[in-house]
C-alpha cells in the first residue's frame, strides 16, 4: 500500500516554509550586490576588490557554520527534554561543511593573491598562504570545516564542537591582527570569538529545534519543553551578543561615524535586525506560556529568518572598511 497523500494543512505548511525559504534566499543574495554600494554611497571610502565576492564567500561561510553548530548542540537540548521522542530531523552537517569549506577555500585564495580575487586559474598561488598569519588562518578555517563534518558523522557527533570553536578562534583572530594601531588585538579577538560563537548556537540551535519541533508536533508536552530549554539558552546568548557587540563597537566605531561610514551603516541595519529579533523571541516566548509549542511556532520561524537575513548582513560588515584603519587589507 502507498503512503498516503499529504493533507492540505500539511500541503499548506509547505508551501509556506518553501516561500519562507525563497524570500530568505532573495533577500540574502541582494546583500552582496546591492549591500556594498548602498553602505559606501557618498562615505568617501574607496571600495575594497572584490567586496561582493567577499560578501558572499563569508556569508556562506557563516551559515554553514550556524548549521553546524545548531546540530552539534542537539545532544545537549534533547537529553535534558522529559520523554523526548525518537525522531529527530535530518543530518544537515556534512553538507553544511563541504559548503562551508569550499566558501573558506575561495577565501583562502583571495588571501593567497594579495586580499584581491584572481581574475584567472594562473593567478592562484595557494603556496603563499603558508607565508602570512592571516593564510595559515584561512587554512586553518578550512580544516576545521572538514573536521567538523567528520566529527559530526563518527560515534560523537558532540565532538564537533571542538573544532567549531577552532573554527571560531581562527576568524576572531583573523579580524584582529596583532598589527597596525589597535591597542591589546586579544581583547577585541576574544569579544569577537565571544559575539560569533553566541550567534551561532542561537540561529543555528533555533533552525534545529524548528525542525525537531516540526517532528515532534504531536507530542506538545515534549515540544514545549525543548522550545522553552531552547528559550533560556537563548537569552544567555543574547545577553552574551549585546554585551561583546557593545564593547566591540564602542572600541572600533567613533559613535560620530555612525551614519557616515560604510561600517557604522551596516552595524546600524545589523543592530535594527537584532532589535527586530529580540522582538520575535520575546513574542514567541509569550506565546509558549499561553499556547504551547504550536503558539510560539510561528513568531519562531519568523525569527529564524531574520536570523538568517542578520548573518548575511554581518558578513558584509566583515567586508566592508574599518573606520579606524583605513588602509587594513581586505582579509584583516
Amino acid at each position: 500500500m502507498g503512503t498516503d497523500a499529504p493533507s492540505a494543512p500539511e500541503r499548506r505548511s509547505a508551501l509556506r516554509r518553501g516561500a519562507a525559504v525563497l524570500v530568505l534566499l532573495l533577500l540574502a543574495a541582494l546583500v552582496p550586490l546591492l549591500g556594498p554600494d548602498l553602505a559606501l554611497y557618498e562615505s568617501g571610502e574607496a571600495t575594497p576588490p572584490g567586496i561582493g565576492m567577499v560578501t558572499a564567500l563569508r556569508m556562506v561561510m557563516f551559515a554553514a557554520l550556524c548549521v553546524l553548530a545548531g546540530q552539534a548542540a542537539d545532544g545537549w537540548l534533547t537529553r535534558r527534554v522529559p520523554g523526548a521522542p525518537e525522531p529527530r530531523p535530518v543530518n544537515w552537517s556534512v553538507m553544511a561543511a563541504f559548503v562551508g569549506a569550499v566558501a573558506a577555500v575561495g577565501l583562502a585564495l583571495i588571501v593567497a593573491n594579495g586580499n584581491i580575487p584572481p581574475d584567472s586559474l594562473a593567478e592562484l598561488r595557494p603556496g603563499r598562504l603558508w607565508q602570512t598569519t592571516d593564510g595559515r588562518l584561512a587554512l586553518l578555517e578550512v580544516n576545521a570545516f572538514i573536521a567538523a563534518g567528520y566529527c559530526a558523522q563518527s560515534r560523537r557527533p558532540g565532538s564537533a564542537f571542538l573544532p567549531l570553536v577552532v573554527l571560531a578562534a581562527a576568524e576572531a583572530l583573523r579580524a584582529h591582527p596583532n598589527i597596525g594601531p589597535e591597542e591589546d588585538p586579544l581583547i577585541g579577538s576574544a569579544l569577537t570569538f565571544v559575539h560569533l560563537t553566541s550567534a551561532a548556537l542561537w540561529a543555528g540551535g533555533l533552525l534545529h529545534v524548528l525542525r525537531t519541533l516540526r517532528l515532534w508536533r504531536a507530542r506538545p508536552a515534549p515540544s514545549a519543553a525543548l522550545l522553552g530549554l531552547y528559550a533560556r539558552v537563548a537569552a544567555v546568548l543574547f545577553a552574551a551578543i549585546t554585551a561583546s557587540g557593545i564593547c566591540s563597537t564602542l572600541r572600533k566605531l567613533p559613535l560620530d561615524s555612525l551614519l557616515t561610514t560604510a561600517y557604522g551603516r551596516v552595524l546600524f541595519a545589523k543592530l535594527l535586525l537584532v532589535v527586530v529579533i529580540a522582538g520575535l523571541a520575546v513574542t514567541a516566548r509569550a506565546r509558549l506560556g499561553r499556547g504551547g509549542a504550536v503558539a510560539a511556532a510561528v513568531p519562531a520561524r519568523a525569527e529564524v529568518v531574520v536570523l538568517g537575513l542578520a548573518v548575511a548582513v554581518s558578513a558584509l560588515l566583515t567586508a566592508v572598511p574599518a573606520p579606524i584603519w583605513w588602509d587594513r587589507p581586505l582579509w584583516g
